[in-house]
């Protein structure tokens, strides 16, 4: 099949198109019979390779999850982000339809955690579709402000959106400073933008290191924000077996609550 015009001058502006092994031009006459090559690169990364150390918690062929740290962007247009430095960090799927690695999901600047990649593109279409149907169970740990209910739900809107968040008291200790601190087991049944921050600062008990929606007096500042998303449940949408993946707690978490274990 010979190329319209239009597709040679798009293919041309790379240089993706040969003629009897020769680079073409716009220029080039189709006579017809010629051995026609189109080549498509790789898609293309960042220009500047970015040299950040992820910690990998598990990968296949398909996907991926690492630890993300806190003060990273999962993805933006900013240069240091984590989905600039999964090329680098993850190998590269065998399988035909492998692509960029891509974050199927965000988790805000400061929160750390485990975040979940798609290694192909059949991958990363099945894991947004487990997202949207709400099929990925979700458990994040946050310190909070101020003595809490044992366990509780929250179902303030978000956005003016609908908004569910369960939640249970695990560990509490007393503070000179915030009166009490709860190490506080979450399980958001929706997944809106700053949802669980949003909650806990509706409902009085803002998350510890929180600047955007805690009470000023009461601003934890310098230790960052007390958040993470410790593990994914969810069914493998190619291999067909249930995962369950889990990143420990940051060091700072274990100084306030040293004697639980996860």
């Amino acid at each position: 099949m010979i190329p319209t015009r239009s597709a040679l001058k798009k293919a041309l502006k790379k240089q993706y198109i040969t003629v009897n092994d020769k680079i073409a031009s716009t220029a080039t006459y189709i006579k017809g019979g010629e051995s026609i090559c189109l080549s498509f690169p790789e898609e293309e990364g960042p220009k500047k390779k970015l040299l950040l150390s992820l910690n990998v918690l598990f990968e296949d062929e398909y996907l991926a999850a690492i630890h993300k740290p806190a003060g990273i962007l999962v993805s933006g247009n900013r240069h240091k982000t984590v989905a600039n430095a999964l090329p680098r960090t993850l190998q590269r799927s065998p399988l035909p339809d492998a692509s960029t690695p891509q974050p199927v999901h965000r988790l805000d600047l400061a929160t750390t955690g485990i975040l979940l990649i798609g290694k192909t593109s059949s991958a990363i279409r099945a894991l947004n579709k487990l997202f949207a149907d709400k099929k990925v169970d979700k458990i994040y740990y946050a310190v909070t402000i101020g003595e809490m209910k044992e366990h509780g739900t929250i179902n303030s809107k978000v956005d003016g959106k609908e908004s569910l968040t369960n939640y249970s008291v695990e560990r509490s200790v007393g503070s000179e400073r915030f009166g009490k601190l709860d190490l506080v087991k979450v399980q958001p049944r929706t997944g809106r933008r700053h949802q669980i921050r949003k909650h806990f600062a509706d409902i009085g008990h803002p998350i510890l290191g929180d600047k955007e929606y805690g009470k000023a007096p009461l601003i934890l500042k310098g230790k960052g924000l007390y958040l993470h998303a410790h593990s994914l449940r969810f069914e493998h949408p190619f291999k067909k077996e249930e995962l369950f993946l889990l990143a420990d707690l940051p060091e700072r978490f274990d100084k306030i609550f040293s004697q639980i274990e996860f």
